[in-house]
């Protein structure tokens, strides 16, 4: 199937690992031209290096979104490479969880930042680019814990269910100008965050995600690339009726639709 994304140009956030990679190697290889971010330079160079060797067009920036110039930069950065935005996932994100009586004002604020204003910002300005372009594509990247929170998980399920807020709103707005704007909830899906934390626990990487798989029906923990399948559909042509709506990638776990 033609997905229709041949010369397209996508921006992707946390794009040199888990499930940002993921969709950045797929989107290049389907032929959308690339631009994506991390903190860490030595990963950004190593995952366009990656894409471009595969045949694929792909420009690193080293951005920190949580900060409101880094994103306008990382932003500029696709429209002044080929001169406009079609596509925009918003994934970067980090596990900050905790009781609530020990999250201080400075760690709401972090995440808030990283998760909704990130978010909100990069929306704010690819918008005018997609209307000049005739439409776009908006995923943003959640949890299922936005919708069926945990104990002792704020404040990270609080903006995963603000930003599940905010892609309901973009959709109503958006619409007539003929640009999508979905989520995918993800569950439990590997990373490199869970290498560090068993390398931290000294346990093997087998038997950490034998313990995470715990609950799942599907009985295993999900691969980034079958999380990114689903956000590499939902910015293609074959979406083009789907907005406002969510997809839960969690192996059957979350108990809400």
């Amino acid at each position: 199937m033609d997905l229709g994304l041949n010369g397209k140009v996508a921006v992707i956030t946390g794009a040199t690992q888990g499930v940002g990679r993921a969709t950045a190697l797929q989107l290049a290889h389907e032929g959308a031209k690339v631009a994506i971010c991390a903190r860490g330079q030595e990963l950004l160079d190593r995952t366009v290096a990656e894409i471009t060797a595969a045949g694929g067009v792909a420009i690193g920036v080293q951005a920190d979104v949580s900060l409101a110039a880094d994103v306008e930069r990382f932003m500029q950065s696709a429209v002044d490479a080929w001169g406009g935005i079609d596509i925009v996932v918003s994934n970067a994100g980090s596990n900050a969880a905790g009781a609530f009586e020990t999250v201080d004002d400075a760690l709401w604020q972090a995440d808030l930042e990283l998760k909704l204003f990130a978010s909100i910002r990069m929306c704010r300005y690819a918008v005018p680019h997609m209307r000049k372009r005739g439409g776009g594509r908006i995923v943003i990247v959640t949890s299922t814990a936005g919708k069926q929170p945990a104990p002792k998980s704020v404040p990270s399920s609080v903006s995963r269910a603000a930003a599940l807020a905010l892609t309901k709103a973009l959709s109503k707005d958006l619409a007539a100008d003929r640009i999508l704007v979905n989520t995918i909830c993800v569950g439990r899906i590997k990373a490199g965050q869970h290498e560090r934390t068993a390398a931290k626990q000294g346990s093997t990487m087998d038997a950490f995600y034998a313990e995470m798989s715990k609950g799942i029906p599907l009985g295993r923990v999900g691969e980034a690339a079958e999380a990114a399948n689903a956000i590499v559909f939902l910015a293609s042509a074959a979406a083009s009726y789907i907005t406002g709506t969510s997809i839960n990638v969690d192996g059957g776990s979350s108990g809400a639709l």
